[in-house]
């Protein structure tokens, strides 16, 4: 019997890093993946550390609403072209638009994740065109199903445990201890528009306490005694390297948490579903106000948490995904 052709596509980095351990898993079941991204900051560059054959179609440009809807509109009739002829069974994405709109278009059934409820404008690009949804618990279902979604599976975790479980940290990094990573604010994002970057003023702030790595979403340029990588380093493997981690919320604090480096998120933004839902598991993710960042980090600075346990307790979502796939439950969406 011909195993069914699955297609993920890859809009960041983290999406990139998720689609390579769905495609190790359902490879290592006999399905055929198709993987696919774009042109950004992270997605290439961490794609040839994980040794994935990604095939990179269109660009990223947030310069306006204009280059924005001109980029994706050629995207989609780009990955059209490319779809039509590899005939995937299942489209799965962490809401990709480009790859929704093109999967809703030619009837391939759409396994999406998700976890920002509060990314409006995607939310509703993307959720009302899946077949189904995998999402966290700590998501209360009301907020996706009013979007129309079909169906809707839970899983008791975070979608970060994906690719944390058997993760191996590379141990090449040559900072100097105590070392701070810093995550920018992702401005260009559209559920940041009109925010203030407050960023760059923590991270100058910290520089009392240690060594500051301040990783920047778009410019490269150095700042006043904090480090700034000119090329792509992988942000997992550093965050386990590190003294203490600091964001306005995202992938990067999870990762950390989950890796029992303390993790300071700012409230601003970091007060998630899924960033309150590890905090209460007990993990090192702290939700704190701006004010409270360097008292913060002062206490937890070096500090590791033995947090084995805890993730051993919690649920992988590529198990849901594998069964979903395999038992085609997409097709039972109602």
């Amino acid at each position: 019997m011909k195993m069914m052709k699955i297609w993920y596509d890859a809009c960041t980095g983290k999406h990139v890093r998720y689609g390579a351990v769905i495609a190790k898993r359902l490879r290592n079941l006999g399905y055929d993946v198709i993987l696919t991204t774009r042109k950004h900051p992270d997605t290439l560059a961490l794609a040839k550390v994980l040794k994935e054959d990604f095939v990179p179609i269109g660009e990223y440009n947030p310069t306006s609403l204009y280059t924005r809807l001109k980029e994706s509109t050629k995207r989609t009739l780009n990955l059209t072209e490319l779809v039509k002829d590899e005939s995937p069974d299942i489209a799965i994405s962490h809401q990709s638009v480009e790859l929704c709109r093109v999967a809703f278009g030619l009837n391939i059934p759409i396994v999406l994740t998700a976890d920002t409820p509060h990314a409006v404008s995607v939310n509703k690009l993307t959720i009302p065109l899946a077949s189904t949804l995998v999402v966290s618990e700590a998501i209360p279902k009301h907020l996706l199903a009013s979007y129309g979604t079909p169906k809707i599976f839970q899983f008791k975790g975070v979608d970060e445990v994906a690719w944390i479980k058997d993760f191996v940290p590379l141990k090449n990094f040559e900072f100097k201890k105590p070392l701070i990573v810093v995550r920018q604010l992702e401005t260009q994002a559209s559920y940041a528009a009109g925010k203030c970057d407050i960023t760059e003023k923590i991270a100058k702030k910290l520089t009392k306490l240690g060594n500051v790595l301040f990783i920047t979403r778009y410019c490269r340029q150095d700042k006043e005694n904090r480090i700034i990588p000119k090329d792509f380093i992988d942000a997992t493997s550093l965050v386990a390297n590190a003294d203490l981690v600091v964001s306005v919320g995202g992938t990067i604090a999870r990762e950390a948490a989950l890796q029992g480096v303390p993790s300071i998120v700012v409230s601003d933004f970091g007060r998630t579903y899924v960033n309150k839902y590890l905090s209460q598991k007990g993990f090192p993710l702290f939700i704190v106000r701006v004010l409270k960042v360097l008292d913060y980090a002062k206490k937890y600075i070096g500090k590791r948490f033995d947090v084995r346990e805890k993730l051993v307790e919690l649920e992988n979502p590529l198990d849901l995904i594998e069964k979903i796939v395999s038992q085609k439950l997409f097709l039972n969406a109602s």
